[in-house]
C-alpha cells in the first residue's frame, strides 16, 4: 500500500482560531518536512484561486456560509520548488490544477515545461511533479478568466458543456506538453448531443435555445459549439525538459474523458474514498485496458484515493478514550465543514463522511484500512482537515506512520 498526504492550506476559523496567512504557510512547511522524514510518498496540495470571502458579496455566492479562504495555494509550481528545496525524498502533486482559468491550457502547459526544465537541471534528480488537473470546483474562478456561457445555447447546456470545455483544454494541454506543434484547428470539434445530458427535458431545452438562436425549423440532433481557444500554430518553450519527472492525473469522473486523454499521454485518475466500491473497481478494470502504453501496465496505485484521518494516539488516554475522542473530533470537524460549505448541519452527510473516514486509535484505523482498501491502493491521507493545531497534526502524522502502518503491513 502506498501512503501519500494531502494538504488543504485552508484559512478558515476552527474553534475561534483563524491563523494568519504567514502561519498557514509556516504550518504547511513544517508538516511537509515531517512528511518527508516519515516516508510519505507524495505531498498533494489543494489549489484555489481568488478570495472566496470577497466572492460571498456577489450576486451568486458559491459558499455563502464559508468564513475565511477556501485555500491559499494558487500556484503549485512555486510551492513545489520550495518543497523540493526543503526535503529529500517526498514528491509533490497538485490536487488539482485548474487548466481553464488563469491563462488557460496553453499558459499552464508552458509554465509546467519551464518548471520541469529547471527542476531537471540536476541530472540526478528523480523526484516527480504530479500534476492533477481539472476544470475547478467553483465556476466564479473560471468566470473571472472568461470561461462563461457565450449565448443562450451554452447557458442552457452549461453543466454538460463544462465537461466538453475541459476535454478541449485537456487536449491542448497534453499535446503541447508532449512537444507537439498545435493550432486550435487540430482540436476535435465540440458538439452537443442527447447522450451528453441526463434527461430529455434538459436536452430539449438546449435544442429549443438552438432553434431560437439559429432560426431553425426543427430541433437539431447535433449542435456544434465554437472552440473556446482559437489560435494559430504554437509550440511551447522550453523543449529540453525532463518529461520523466512529470506524472499527469485527471480530476474527472467521466470515463469517456479518462479514456480520451489516455489516447494522448499516460494520465492517471483521481478518486474519492466516498466513491462506491463498484465504481472504483470498474475504473481499475477499464483503465487496465485504456491506460496509455507509455505509462506501462495500469496499477491500483495510479488512482490516489482521498481519505480523512481522525487519529487519536494522545498520551494519557486509554484505548477506549482515544477512540471516543477521535469520533468526537471527526464529528466536530465534519459538522464545521458542512455548515461552512452549505450553511446547515446535515446529520446524514456527517455520518456518511465519518463512516468513510479513518477514525479511532491506531489498531482501529489499521483494521479499517485492511477492511476497506486493497493492499495495492494509494491513500491520500488528509490530517489537517479543519485543524490548525500544527503540533497535533504532526503527532497524528507520526502516529500513523509509526503505529498504524506497521499494523497494516504486519497483517498482510
Amino acid at each position: 500500500m502506498l501512503y501519500d498526504i494531502f494538504f488543504s492550506i485552508s484559512q478558515t476559523p476552527v474553534q475561534g482560531t483563524l491563523p494568519s496567512e504567514r502561519t498557514m504557510f509556516a504550518n504547511f512547511f513544517e508538516q511537509v518536512q515531517l512528511a518527508d522524514a516519515l516516508g510519505f510518498g507524495v505531498a498533494w496540495v489543494a489549489e484555489s484561486h481568488l478570495s472566496s470571502q470577497v466572492q460571498k458579496r456577489n450576486a451568486r455566492p458559491v459558499v455563502p456560509h464559508w468564513e475565511g479562504e477556501v485555500g491559499l495555494n494558487t500556484d503549485i509550481l512555486q510551492l513545489a520548488a520550495r518543497v523540493f528545496a526543503r526535503t529529500e525524498r517526498i514528491e509533490v502533486g497538485s490536487a488539482v490544477m485548474n487548466i481553464l482559468c488563469m491563462g488557460g491550457p496553453i499558459a499552464h502547459a508552458e509554465r509546467i515545461a519551464t518548471f520541469l526544465a529547471l527542476h531537471g537541471l540536476d541530472p540526478d534528480e528523480r523526484r516527480r511533479l504530479h500534476v492533477g488537473f481539472a476544470s475547478g470546483r467553483f465556476d466564479f474562478m473560471n468566470e473571472a478568466s472568461g470561461i462563461v456561457a457565450r449565448d443562450a445555447v451554452e447557458a442552457a447546456a452549461w453543466p454538460a458543456l463544462k465537461g466538453k470545455i475541459l476535454q478541449e483544454a485537456a487536449t491542448i494541454f497534453l499535446r503541447l506538453l508532449a512537444g507537439e506543434i498545435l493550432s486550435s484547428a487540430d482540436s476535435p470539434q465540440t458538439t452537443l448531443r442527447r447522450a451528453d445530458f441526463r434527461s430529455d427535458e434538459h436536452w430539449q431545452a438546449v435544442q429549443a435555445a438552438a432553434v431560437a438562436r439559429d432560426g431553425l425549423d426543427v430541433p437539431p440532433d447535433v449542435i456544434a459549439v465554437p472552440r473556446r481557444w482559437d489560435f494559430e500554430a504554437v509550440k511551447i518553450v522550453p523543449q529540453e525538459l525532463r518529461r520523466d519527472l512529470l506524472q499527469l492525473i485527471i480530476g474527472s469522473h467521466d470515463p469517456g474523458l479518462q479514456d480520451r486523454v489516455n489516447a494522448i499521454a499516460p494520465v492517471q485518475v483521481f478518486n474519492l474514498s466516498i466513491t462506491r466500491p463498484e465504481v472504483i473497481e470498474a475504473t481499475h478494470e477499464r483503465m487496465a485496458r485504456t491506460y496509455h502504453r507509455d505509462g506501462g501496465p495500469w496499477q491500483r496505485g495510479h488512482m490516489p484515493r482521498t481519505v480523512f484521518v481522525f487519529l487519536n494516539e494522545e498520551e494519557g488516554l486509554s484505548p477506549q478514550q482515544r477512540r471516543e475522542c477521535a469520533r468526537e473530533e471527526a464529528t466536530a470537524a465534519l459538522s464545521a465543514y458542512w455548515t461552512a460549505l452549505q450553511g446547515t448541519i446535515d446529520p446524514a452527510k456527517i455520518s456518511q463522511a465519518a463512516d468513510n473516514a479513518l477514525v479511532g486509535d491506531a489498531p482501529t484505523i489499521a483494521a479499517q484500512i485492511r477492511q476497506r482498501f486493497h493492499p495495492d491502493d494509494r491513500l491520500m491521507l488528509w490530517f489537517d482537515f479543519f485543524n490548525h493545531d500544527s503540533a497535533r497534526v504532526m503527532r497524528n502524522m507520526s502516529a500513523f506512520m509509526e503505529r498504524v502502518r506497521p499494523l497494516v503491513e504486519a497483517d498482510r
